[in-house]
């Protein structure tokens, strides 16, 4: 009877766990950091062995969004967007139609889903948000922060990968008076508004960072950093911050009371010291280097690491002087993330590398090319179970990179 009761209570603890997955936007902190060990240091000449491919996602730029149990990203036909879910061995469970996405200049869904106890979150370009049953697909609600909030889209659509804190989902309305809103997660309906700098969204997103227990929410609108309290709205700070088409694309990185923000466009990065009680903020340094508009960056052990917007050049940045380090012309521009010491980046023109980041060079110690797919290498990777999930347009990739 013992056993009995243990093994019902083990599997309710287990299910438990998988219906409470949080699955966001680079990683478990939104900055590119994967929490595997016992990967492979170095790749066979053609890459690593590829266990899958899935070649029916449609456009898009959405990463895969990778849970327990199953693999959710999005795509364009025909000017509809969808969510799709797939199993571990990359078959369809299911595909829900969900509105209409971007058709214009580099068409296709935006945005990674979110996940967030039994409900998937996603941000059409359009700005609806909508909200799923994430084991059916099932559309629970919908709410259009043009129509419902008075904001306007943006020269390439909205392009927000969507964050939750608590009870709040959080969003960049982009309105005049309703600039930045928080949701309630389950139903909807508004929790908090304010009206920030009353500029339109930027393409940013967003974080929620834990500053001395305080809770703040960091976005960027048309040429500002913004910071309000996650818990009541408050707006606390803003920095001025232009570019180019006012493109800001990068999630906010937070360590040690500081925040760090890179632009597009030649803009590049800028540090800002938040204030013990989370109230104002100081610029530290700025560095142009790292400028990518989309690629993101990563810190490690006091480096950042990232890419130019345009070239072939990449760079390591000291985290507390803005000093470059050093750089190194290694392939074409893209993103970035991090994993068991090693940087994995996919390039603008279809390659996958594996970085070592030494002392005073990068070590480029294998690479390869994207072997299927279409049109932009946008897609973040992400590592998931010791495999690397690639996405390139119409095609998800699954490579196994477990050291044994």
């Amino acid at each position: 009877m013992k056993k009995l009761i243990l093994l019902i209570s083990i599997c309710f603890i287990s299910t438990l766990v998988i219906s409470q997955e949080n699955v966001q936007w680079r990683g478990e902190n939104r900055d590119g950091i994967y929490y595997e060990t016992e990967l492979l240091k170095q790749w066979p000449e053609n890459g690593p062995e590829l266990l899958w491919h899935f070649d029916e996602l449609g456009v898009g730029h959405s990463s895969a969004a990778v849970t327990t149990k199953i693999i959710y990203t999005a795509g364009t036909i025909d000017g509809k967007g969808f969510v799709i879910a797939l199993n571990h061995n990359g078959q369809k469970i299911w595909k829900t139609e969900y509105g209409a996405e971007w058709i214009v200049d580099w068409e296709g869904v935006r945005t990674t889903p979110l996940i967030n106890g039994d409900k998937l979150y996603l941000i059409s370009a359009y700005g609806v948000i909508y909200c799923m049953n994430k084991n059916n697909g099932e559309i629970l609600w919908t709410v259009d922060v043009f129509k419902e909030y008075g904001g306007k889209n943006i020269q390439w659509g909205i392009t927000e990968n969507l964050v939750i804190h608590q009870e709040k989902l959080f969003c960049t309305a982009g309105g005049s008076e309703n600039n930045v809103i928080a949701l309630n997660k389950d139903t909807g309906e508004l929790i908090w508004s304010n009206k920030g700098n009353a500029e339109l969204s930027a393409y940013c997103s967003p974080t929620v960072i834990n500053h001395n227990n305080r809770y703040i929410f960091v976005t960027q609108t048309a040429n500002s950093i913004l910071g309000f309290d996650a818990e009541n709205g408050d707006f606390l700070w803003k920095h001025t911050q232009t570019n180019t088409y006012s493109v800001h694309a990068n999630t906010p990185i937070y360590h040690d009371g500081q925040i760090y923000i890179v632009s597009g466009y030649g803009k590049g990065g800028v540090m800002l010291k938040i204030s013990q009680d989370g109230e104002s903020i100081t610029e530290l340094w700025r560095n142009p280097d790292i400028n990518h508009k989309s690629g993101g960056f990563v810190l490690i052990d006091g480096r950042l690491y990232g890419a130019v917007d345009a070239g072939i050049t990449w760079h390591c940045i000291d985290w507390y002087t803005g000093n470059t380090l050093y750089s190194a012309n290694l392939f074409k521009s893209g993103n970035i993330i991090y994993a068991d010491g090693m940087l994995y980046c996919y390039s603008e023109s279809g390659e996958v590398a594996l970085v070592e980041p030494m002392e005073n060079e990068f070590n480029v110690v294998s690479k390869f090319r994207v072997p299927f797919g279409e049109k932009w290498h946008w897609a973040h990777l992400v590592i998931n179970n010791k495999q690397l999930y690639i996405r390139h347009g119409n095609s998800l990739m699954v490579y196994s990179i477990a050291a044994n």
